[in-house]
Formats: C-alpha cells, structure tokens, sequence
C-alpha cells in the first residue's frame, strides 16, 4: 500500500473522544494518540476510547507507545478489537520490533530518538513500513540536549540533519515521508515556511497539534495557478521535443520534467 493521506495530519489525544470526529472533519487525516499526548493514569480509558469511536478508518492513523513497554503489549491488543489498521509506532529504533505487526497493519515509523535516526534505512526497507516520520523533541531529549532549535526558532543543525535523513531514507526505499510538528502554535509565519520547504523538499505531508495549523499546510503544499500552468505547459511541451529542450529560458530535462509531473500531482 501506498501512503495517500494528507498533506494534513492533524493529532487528537486517545482521552479526548469528544475532540475526535471535529478533528477528522477539519484535517486530511487524525492521529489519535495514545504515546505522549496522554497521561499514564489515562492509557486504559484512551484504549477503551479508541475501541468505541465511529471513524472511517481509512482516514485514520492510531500513534502506539514504543515497542518493548507495557504499553506498546496493552495497545496491539486494543488494535486487534478495531478497524484502524495504519499504526504511527513511536520512537522506532529496531526493525525487527515491527514484526509485532501482522501483514493487516500499515506501519508509519516515528523515527525521533539518536538510534531511530541512525538506523532510518533499516527501518524504512522495512515491508510493513509505508511512511517515516521525524521529530524534534525527542531527539534532542536523547541526545542529552534541552532545545532543537535556536533563539530565533529555526532547527538546530542536528535536528535538520535528522530531517533530512529520514527524508531520504524514506525516498530511496519509495515510502512517503511526514515532516515534523510545529510546536509554537502561534508561530504562523515560521509554520508557514517550514511546510513549504516540506513541500517542495518531497515530503507527503506535515503532522500538527491544532486545527489552526491545518489550512496552512494545505495552503503550502497545494501549488499556485501560474506553477501549475507552467507544470502543464512545459509537459505538453515535452511531448514534442526530443531530450533536453529550452523553454520559456530555461532548460528542460527529465528532473525537471519530475518536478513539473509532482506540482500537477500535488495539484490534484
């Protein structure tokens, strides 16, 4: 299966059940949570929630604990008693932890400790793996650090070189890749580059943690009419040259090309 969700993935802690429908309805796809977003004491409860929500599961991600807890055993057995079947594992490290997962489950990987990062290829030429995901947070955390980004809220240079390698990891073994939340949620402005540059790096999509964020992400990752009209012009153009070709002052070649035919995909 291919990853075709988003470009907006908007989380829901598991606790909150009366947040979930609203938030399926504002965002491409929901990510009820049952890792960070909710408290020990609440796990149980956002299991049992999870059990009884009324969700078209095709629209639906369930974010689980990280493999080797209690509470990633507690969370499979939850899964079995539902329809959702795409699954965020968090903090994967260990490809070998998937294999908890029969061939019913979609895995997306939550690469977002040193040894997640590091072992990225492994995980990504996993077969039941169809997304990677980044963090930030928790990276930093495992490393020893206290910020992943920088007095003027841009991402300090492990946190980018972590970006960028499950990025391609997930590129070079065809799987989609999902950017990182963008925790100052009133920080429109640094959302709004952070998502285009998600865009237009090759990301799928970008996850968030409030409705508010949801239309720009949408908005960064659908192309403007005159780059879609370009798109098109350019391929048409293709269709009656031989190679490389000059249009409009530029030259054109294949990866050019590729990159004409995603503004159209994204366009769509």
């Amino acid at each position: 299966m291919t990853f075709a969700l988003g470009p907006a993935l908007l989380f829901c802690p598991a606790d909150r059940p009366e947040r979930f429908r609203g938030a399926l309805e504002k965002a491409d796809a929901v990510i009820l949570d049952l890792e960070d977003a909710v408290l020990p004491e609440a796990k149980a409860t956002a299991r049992g929630n999870l059990i009884d929500a009324d969700l078209d599961p095709d629209r639906v991600i369930v974010r689980v604990n990280a493999p080797g807890t209690e509470a990633f055993v507690s969370d499979l057995s939850t899964l079995s008693q539902t329809d959702f079947r795409t699954v965020m594992v968090a903090k994967t490290e260990d490809p070998a932890a998937l294999s908890a997962f029969d061939e019913r489950f979609d895995l997306l990987a939550l690469c977002e400790t040193a040894r997640g990062v590091h072992f990225a290829d492994r995980i990504a030429a996993h077969p039941r793996i169809v997304a990677m995901m980044w963090g930030a947070e928790d990276l930093v955390a495992s490393l020893g650090g206290t910020a992943s980004r920088t007095a003027d809220g841009m991402y300090r240079d492990v946190a980018r070189y972590s970006r960028s390698r499950v990025l391609i990891e997930a590129g070079a073994h065809e799987k989609a890749a999902i950017d990182a939340v963008h925790i100052a949620i009133d920080d429109i402005d640094g959302l709004r580059r952070e998502a285009e540059d998600a865009a237009a790096s090759g990301f799928a999509a970008t996850a968030c943690i409030h409705p508010s964020q949801v239309g720009v992400i949408r908005a960064a990752y659908a192309p403007d009419e005159e780059t879609v009209s370009w798109a098109r012009d350019v391929l048409s153009a293709a269709g009656t040259e031989r190679g490389v070709f000059r249009f409009r002052g530029r030259m054109i070649d294949e990866p050019v090309l590729r990159h004409a035919r995603a503004v159209i995909n994204r366009a769509h």
